[in-house]
This record gives C-alpha cells, sequence and structure tokens, in this order.
C-alpha cells in the first residue's frame, strides 16, 4: 500500500514522530515535510497521514495551506489519519482533530482518532514515552486498515 507521512515541523519534534510513523507503517511509506507540497505529489497514495505542531490553536501555516488544497472529494478513496505535537497545557488547541477534519471534508476515510504528542517546552525534546506512543499510534492504524 502506497502511504505518505506529510509532516510539518518548527524545531525537529514533529519530523521525528513522522519518521518512527513511517518506519512503522511499513517500508512503502515516505514521511516528507509539507512546505511546497502539491496534489500531484498524492498520487497514487492510498493511507495519508498528516501531521504538525500546534499553531495558534490550529494546525500550522504550511500545513494550513497544503490542506486547503483538497477540495469535496479530492481524497475519496484514500485512508487517513492526523496528529499533531503540543506543549503540556491545560488548553493547547487541537490540530490534530482539524486536519482529520479537513481531509475528512475531502473524501477521505478516517482510520485513527486524531492524536498529539507532547513536546516538553517550545524546542523539544519529546516528553518521555511519546515517541513510543507515536509507535503504537501507527500500529494501531495498520491494524484499522487490515481488518
Amino acid at each position: 500500500m502506497s502511504t505518505l507521512v506529510v509532516y510539518d515541523s518548527n524545531f525537529g519534534n514533529t519530523q521525528v514522530i513522522a519518521e518512527a510513523i513511517a518506519a512503522e507503517l511499513g517500508e512503502d511509506t515516505r514521511a516528507v515535510p509539507v512546505a511546497g507540497l502539491g496534489l500531484d505529489s498524492l498520487t497514487g497514495v492510498e493511507l495519508l497521514v498528516v501531521g504538525g505542531p500546534v499553531n495558534g490553536w490550529r494546525p500550522s501555516p504550511r500545513m494550513q495551506t497544503f490542506l486547503a488544497q483538497f477540495s469535496h472529494g479530492t481524497l475519496r478513496g484514500v485512508r487517513a489519519a492526523a496528529f499533531d505535537t503540543r506543549l503540556r497545557l491545560f488548553i493547547h488547541g487541537d490540530a490534530a482533530g482539524k486536519m482529520a477534519h479537513a481531509l475528512e471534508r475531502a473524501g477521505a476515510h478516517i482510520v485513527a482518532r486524531p492524536v498529539g504528542f507532547v513536546v516538553e517546552g517550545t524546542h523539544g525534546p519529546l516528553a518521555a514515552g511519546e515517541l513510543e506512543k507515536a509507535v503504537a499510534w501507527a500500529g494501531s492504524i495498520v491494524s484499522a486498515i487490515h481488518r
């Protein structure tokens, strides 16, 4: 199955999560930065995972630009999932939920609940256990698509 993990990362933490997810999803999976990525990059993709940092309570501007390219039905037949990286705050925003909603509006079938991974401080590092949590989440995606 052709799989693409598209991520935005300011300080490398989201990239680390994206690469761990891509490794767990299998050998036909690539993790690519969102900057400048167009719809043509999705040709033949059967599973699309998107992720980025919470930025002002929502996805980063680069991720918003990427998601804005999708019109209704653009992702019909594509399975998808979304994640974000966030600080551990009482109120932190939910970029993953917003990204999953955008993917669903474009016709994708969401195969895993949106999830957030915690970063300790603006520049990181990832909180203890978050990398393992990402691998487990990717494993749940694999299980969901093979049911």
